[in-house]
């Protein structure tokens, strides 16, 4: 290689760096502007309990946090989606505390569970870890189950693989933004990440922190959603490492989680979607309140991916009716 073509190279890399150096220190501080403006109450990430540890069959530590009530049945046990973390439920979290027993669990390589690879990141490996989380920390009484995106997948595969536990403990089910299958060819989200991928973690990691606020806008909420519910979004997905991105993916490729549902429907069910969810579109909320028997659909006019906060009202309100469901059920 010549030494002007080297000097080229060097010259265009080094240029590409300094952009994205710059791009970042930029970001950063738009980041921090935007913190400050929140204005919240309770900051956004502060909500917090004792954490324990609970080992998953394979091994795997995940992180889960318990918030204890006078009541101690129904236990909610909530699971978040995909690249997110415990702290996507801070509005609910926030509404319930206090008033019924909560578990909260960093599902494997999110939040500050253990990691997880490709070879251990299946739905079936997140199930396990749900059934290691019930068995040791709510091994009596009644459960309710509320999930986001692949979350409430995990939910599904738990009903596919464990069925007796539906409508046997698990007495109510919360489905948010979720699917049970045809999902990659159907979602506008999902075609977008997909080249992503494809470029390798590196350009990924770089890219992910480039202009974060405006792609986190543009997919994962409705246009109307309030800056700080972006923020909140944006602040959240950032942390988690960009392997888990590569990891989970294959579990959406041919995602088919029918054989559940019946089963499921055991339980007390609502589904809930937002009509500008652009990675589990509201048709998908559709499908699934027709194939669990007795679901309830609830859409969201306007709302996109993450309604725990741009619909934080509605969805507390959905938990809380099935909460009252069962508790009539029991009392």
């Amino acid at each position: 290689m010549t030494t002007k073509r080297t000097v080229k190279i060097a010259t265009t890399a080094g240029a590409f760096v300094a952009a994205g150096a710059v791009a970042t220190l930029l970001n950063g501080r738009q980041r921090t502007h935007r913190r400050r403006r929140r204005g919240e109450e309770v900051e956004f990430g502060t909500v917090r309990s004792a954490g324990q540890i609970v080992m998953s069959t394979d091994g795997t530590p995940l992180h889960v946090e318990i918030d204890e009530a006078e009541r101690k049945t129904p236990t909610i046990v909530f699971l978040h989606g995909w690249v997110e973390n415990m702290d996507v439920w801070h509005y609910q979290r926030l509404a319930l505390r206090g008033r019924v027993r909560m578990v909260f669990v960093d599902l494997r390589s999110h939040g500050r569970s253990g990691r997880s690879y490709d070879t251990n990141s299946s739905l079936a490996d997140l199930a396990d870890d749900v059934s290691a989380v019930i068995k040791q920390l709510v091994p009596r009484g009644p459960i309710v189950l509320v999930g986001h995106s692949m979350g409430g997948m995990t939910i599904m595969e738990l009903a596919r693989s464990q069925p007796k536990l539906f409508g046997g403990r698990v007495k109510g089910v919360v489905l948010l933004g979720t699917s049970s299958g045809r999902l990659t060819r159907s979602s506008p989200g999902m075609r977008y990440l997909i080249p992503m991928l494809r470029v390798g973690a590196p350009v990924l990691d770089w890219g992910r922190r480039f202009n974060s606020y405006s792609v986190i806008r543009r997919w994962g909420l409705g246009a109307g959603a309030e800056e700080r519910h972006v923020d909140m979004a944006n602040e959240m997905l950032l942390r988690a490492p960009t392997h888990v991105l590569s990891d989970f993916y294959g579990n959406f490729v041919n995602l088919d989680l029918a054989s559940g549902l019946a089963d499921l429907g055991r339980a007390r069910t609502v589904v809930m979607g937002g009509t500008a969810d652009l990675m589990t579109p509201v048709k998908h909320s559709r499908r699934l309140a027709e194939q669990i028997p007795d679901a309830k659909l609830v859409e969201l006019d306007g709302v996109g991916h993450m309604l725990m906060f741009e619909a934080h009202e509605a969805v507390t309100r959905a938990i809380e009716d099935v909460l009252d469901d069962v508790q009539g059920e029991l009392a």
